[in-house]
């Protein structure tokens, strides 16, 4: 009889110790003052309040909301063009094309970011002297320039992140039928209705999957904008998951980091829910 809640206690046990814990600890902690040494100061709502008059956290949830905007709107729909494109018949060296893509993925941010500051340097960058041989100039400040930096992180976590989504892409144009195709095509369908007749609606299930995980990658970006600008110029890159780690592990002020937090997972929770529902993700047709 207790067999089977043996077989899943493991699952809930681990849910319960690194999921409900850690979000029930942050709750407590968003309500205190606390330097991480001593006893934590009860203060209330009061660093909720902080947070609403704070310019820097406004500024990094407007920070957040470009890079999901990017994400969403311009790395979604690059991995989906991209995965049609691999998926062509009669595409030659298609695997090579497919792991070349992938790579990104599976490289070191550390290695990522090093790389693009090498290409991006003002002054011997790799880009800024092809742009000065090409059209002269003195070239452009890719990161110290606030909005050229907003820029460079858009296109490092595009580059980064849309291989990462082709394949899940790829995956459900394969499962689509071809019977589907051959269907509209002796409807008089081309290639670029069958694409919004046959291929869209036949993959919306993958779709509404990547868009939200897209969506909640984005709005928890951290490793671009640290790792490259450092939040910078200013708070021109500034992240609310760089405003978080920066007020716990740079001010110490891990009660005010913790309201931060929570305010982003309620924020990330709610609007998960929000797609979910306007996706139809794991509704029965």
């Amino acid at each position: 009889m207790w067999a089977p809640y043996a077989f899943i206690a493991p699952f809930y046990v681990l849910y319960v110790l690194f999921m409900i814990v850690p979000i029930l600890v942050a709750c407590g902690l968003s309500l205190t003052e606390w330097v991480g040494l001593g006893t934590p100061k009860f203060v209330g709502l009061r660093n909720f309040l902080d947070l609403a008059r704070d310019t820097s956290f406004h500024t990094a949830l407007a920070n957040s909301t470009l890079y999901v905007l990017v994400s969403v709107f311009v790395v979604v729909p690059c991995a989906l063009l991209l995965a049609q494109a691999l998926h062509t018949r009669g595409l030659r060296a298609r695997d090579l094309f497919r792991v070349t893509f992938f790579v990104p993925m599976v490289l070191s941010p550390i290695v990522i970011a090093l790389v693009y500051s090498l290409l991006l340097d003002t002054q011997y960058g790799l880009v800024n002297s092809v742009l000065k041989a090409l059209f002269g100039g003195g070239g452009v400040d890719w990161i110290g320039d606030p909005d050229w930096a907003k820029s460079t992180v858009a296109v490092v976590v595009l580059w980064r992140w849309v291989g990462y989504l082709t394949i899940f892409f790829l995956a459900a144009l394969q499962a689509v039928p071809r019977d589907l195709y051959e269907a509209a095509e002796l409807d008089g369908a081309g290639a670029i209705r069958s694409f919004f007749t046959v291929t869209l609606p036949s993959i919306q299930p993958v779709t509404a999957f990547v868009v939200v995980t897209s969506f909640i990658g984005a709005a928890q970006l951290f490793d671009e904008p640290y790792l490259i600008t450092n939040g910078g110029p200013g708070e021109a890159t500034l992240s609310v998951a760089m405003f978080v780690y920066r007020a716990a592990f740079q001010r110490q002020q891990f009660g005010y980091a913790a309201a931060a937090g929570l305010v982003l997972f309620v924020v990330v929770f709610a609007v998960s829910q929000l797609l979910n529902r306007l996706l139809a993700i794991g509704r029965a047709e």
